[in-house]
């Protein structure tokens, strides 16, 4: 029966996209195409064209399998058609998943603790996968963070301390966080820059993290910005960046790095 071994022939191919995509994602098999399609996302579109057809195995699946409880000739075909199914819900449902559960971020991949005044990047700007980006903040991307609910609470972290000592403890720390890669020190403007490489698809986001006097307090505020290279959303990547750096500089003291 055709629509039965198509079922199971798309279901294969989905799971074999998605394995290539990750693994040309993540080991960078192959090289960037172009400023706009990095190894990365080259690989989750391998992913997502995967997805697509498991989608399509499944759907032809369920016709298979409706159509044998009325046509007995078809039901030879309902071993391969259940199979098919199963195979192309290893790729569908971890997807659709991951896309329920990071709902509620909005399609921006650069997000900052100060829509009004934002960090600006300086030395991102000169690393060859940037020249050619505008890495300036825009309006709209300011308006979409302050309408989204989940990025209400996002705001600059205010610590005790003078900005030398506030800035230096945030460079220790940001040194220390896995997958992030620091690029940039500026220790009179208190401001650093690093690049952060994700775990599996390793997609490169540039941050910046500049340390303020906080008004009227006598504290010093850390400000934070991180924005995506590639795609128009991040999934909120950059968001829990933030979060995940702010609770680590809340968190205690740790050792000083000596030369």
């Amino acid at each position: 029966m055709i629509l039965a071994w198509l079922t199971l022939f798309d279901g294969i191919l989905a799971v074999a996209l998605a394995v290539t995509g990750i693994l040309c994602a993540h080991f960078g098999v192959l090289p960037p195409f172009n400023l706009h399609l990095s190894t990365a996302l080259f690989g989750l579109y391998l992913v997502l064209f995967g997805f697509f057809l498991g989608i399509l195995g499944c759907i032809v699946g369920t016709i298979v399998l409706l159509t044998t409880l009325f046509m007995p000739s078809w039901r030879a075909g309902r071993g391969r058609a259940i199979a098919g199914i199963i195979v192309g819900l290893l790729v569908v449902v971890p997807i659709l998943r991951i896309a329920w559960s990071t709902r509620q971020y909005p399609p921006i991949n650069d997000i900052t603790t100060d829509t009004q005044n934002p960090p600006a990047f300086v030395y991102a700007e000169t690393l060859p996968p940037n020249r050619g980006r505008d890495m300036s903040y825009k309006a709209e991307t300011a308006s979409a963070q302050l309408r989204a609910p989940i990025y209400q609470n996002l705001k600059p972290l205010e610590l005790p301390g003078s900005l030398d000592d506030v800035y230096k403890r945030a460079e220790i720390i940001a040194g220390e966080f896995p997958g992030w890669q620091i690029t940039y020190r500026d220790p009179v403007h208190h401001t650093i820059e690093g690049v952060a490489t994700s775990t599996l698809f390793q997609f490169k986001d540039d941050f910046v993290i500049q340390v303020r006097p906080a008004p009227e307090s006598g504290k010093s505020l850390v400000e934070m910005r991180s924005k995506s290279r590639d795609g128009k959303g991040d999934l909120g990547a950059n968001y829990n960046r933030i979060e995940s750096f702010f609770r680590a500089l809340q968190g205690p003291p740790r050792g000083v790095v000596t030369q």
